[in-house]
């Protein structure tokens, strides 16, 4: 009965402590936004309402007075954890999701373990003497491979080599860390699989972080070129290649280094850096099927492995009549060129040049020097210009840049292929050859190329640009041909 009515005496303060830790952490979770410092205060609530329960069972229930000191201390600790998590779920940024700088949810709870184990050892400490030992033995054997775990998992938070959000390549394993807790680390791979490896594993296998020390990362592939073909040229094919690919970051810049004579081919290694590791494998696509057009398109040739005869199909190169009468026929189908004649049609087919163009592929950029025009046999190519705002997009029987092949100007748009298109090119050699022994066919050309002119200056909406006349378009392809 003393011991019931010394109970009793106590009773009030701890009611009262309770109930002022109660009442603090429901204005807390009402005050805070951040839902780490949230769950950490639930905790603390959940567990002061245990110390609550456990207070009152050893307050007014007679049968657990044999356990006096055992229950005092029992409430003690259960209130010491209740502040210890809540103190501890505080030191993160209230008013903003996240935890705070160098201190990860796994650390926080190494501290309130750590402190909870301080005020338990203080609390028992002359039954822990007795027992830490055989218990200390007991726990080592029993949790060896979990206990690794959790070490190597604090030990991973606290010299952070990775974090959440991370691309990383672990012993065999690699993907996007998505989560690290206690016991492993969790990827998710390219081919959406959640891979789980043991953080004891982690900790003993080198790692690969893609994401630091900064974000961009750089990729390389290697492609084979002929022999016959010198150096510079194949490096300048495959730098405007890879230039194509939109995932590929211009600073820092991509380069290409000779790095292997090979048994059938000089080997070339392409580097480009990337934002986004995970999509490599889609940047590398891009950037080879680039390569294959540009190196079809300067006839350039990725050889066979030597141990392998073969013969080179040299017809493909040559045109055919019949190819000559069909890119013949586009020509005539264009009204700059319609007022020609059928020889002159031939003689510009005959010298033309087929290409093909992968989709998203640029074929003119705006601003570049003058050059080719291009007639679409195939596919579909579509202008911008500006910023990259669509004025119009050309199918096959269209055409485009005739302004630089007649007069010299730069490209006043650019050029991409929308789809695999195959293109017609024709150049300023073969053009002026004709014109210099034709040149009454000037005219005519004029007359229709300022027809064109005043239709892109329209969609361009550009009101202040002059309107070109056919008499001074005329002059000015006079001068550029040195007529």
């Amino acid at each position: 009965m003393d011991s019931l009515a010394a109970r009793v005496t106590h009773d009030s303060w701890h009611l009262i402590a309770a109930g002022t830790l109660i009442t603090a952490v429901l204005a807390l979770m009402a005050i805070v936004t951040n839902r780490v410092i949230k769950r950490r205060l639930r905790f603390t609530l959940w567990t002061t309402l245990v110390y609550l329960a456990l207070h009152l069972i050893g307050t007014y229930v007679p049968a657990v007075d044999q356990f006096d000191a055992e229950t005092f201390a029992l409430e003690r600790l259960t209130l010491a954890l209740a502040v210890i998590s809540g103190g501890v779920g505080l030191l993160n940024p209230w008013f903003r999701q996240g935890l705070r700088d160098g201190l990860p949810d796994i650390l926080q709870d190494a501290i309130v373990l750590g402190l909870f184990a301080l005020v338990a050892t203080v609390k028992f400490h002359d039954r822990l003497a007795l027992t830490s030992a055989v218990g200390a033995a007991v726990i080592g054997f029993a949790l060896q491979d979990t206990l690794g775990n959790a070490i190597s998992g604090l030990a991973i938070q606290v010299d952070r080599p990775f974090r959440v959000g991370h691309w990383i390549t672990v012993g065999a394993f690699e993907g996007l860390v998505t989560e690290i807790t206690w016991r492993a680390t969790k990827l998710r791979t390219k081919s959406g699989n959640l891979v789980i490896v043991p953080n004891n594993i982690v900790s003993k296998e080198a790692i690969n972080n893609y994401s630091e020390p900064e974000v961009p990362t750089r990729l390389s592939l290697e492609v084979g070129a002929s022999y016959g073909t010198p150096p510079n040229v194949t490096k300048d094919a495959l730098m405007t290649a890879v230039r194509q690919s939109p995932r590929v970051l211009d600073t820092p810049p991509p380069d290409v280094v000779l790095c292997d004579f090979g048994n059938s081919a000089l080997v070339y290694r392409v580097r480009f850096w990337v934002n986004d590791f995970s999509l490599d494998e889609r940047v590398r696509d891009e950037v080879r099927t680039f390569i294959y057009y540009e190196f079809r398109r300067r006839n350039i040739e990725i050889p066979f492995p030597i141990q392998v005869e073969y013969l080179r199909e040299e017809s493909r190169l040559a045109v055919s009549p019949e190819r000559v009468d069909r890119i013949a026929g586009l020509i005539a189908s264009v009204p700059v060129f319609a007022g020609l004649t059928p020889e002159a049609h031939r003689a510009l087919a005959a010298d033309a040049v087929s290409h093909e163009y992968a989709a998203g592929e640029a074929v003119v950029r705006e601003g570049d020097a003058a050059g080719s025009m291009f007639l679409v046999e195939r596919g579909q190519v579509l202008v911008t210009i500006g910023g990259g705002r669509q004025v119009a997009s050309t199918e096959a029987g269209g055409y485009f840049g005739e302004m630089s092949l007649l007069t010299g100007a730069p490209r006043n748009a650019t050029v991409t292929a929308a789809v695999d298109s195959a293109l017609i090119e024709i150049r300023p050699e073969a053009f002026r050859s004709y014109v210099l022994g034709h040149p009454q066919a000037l005219s005519v050309i004029a007359a229709a190329a300022a027809t064109r002119l005043a239709e892109l200056n329209a969609l361009k909406q550009s009101i202040t640009a002059p309107v070109e006349s056919p008499t001074s378009l005329l002059q000015k392809m006079r001068t550029f041909l040195g007529l």
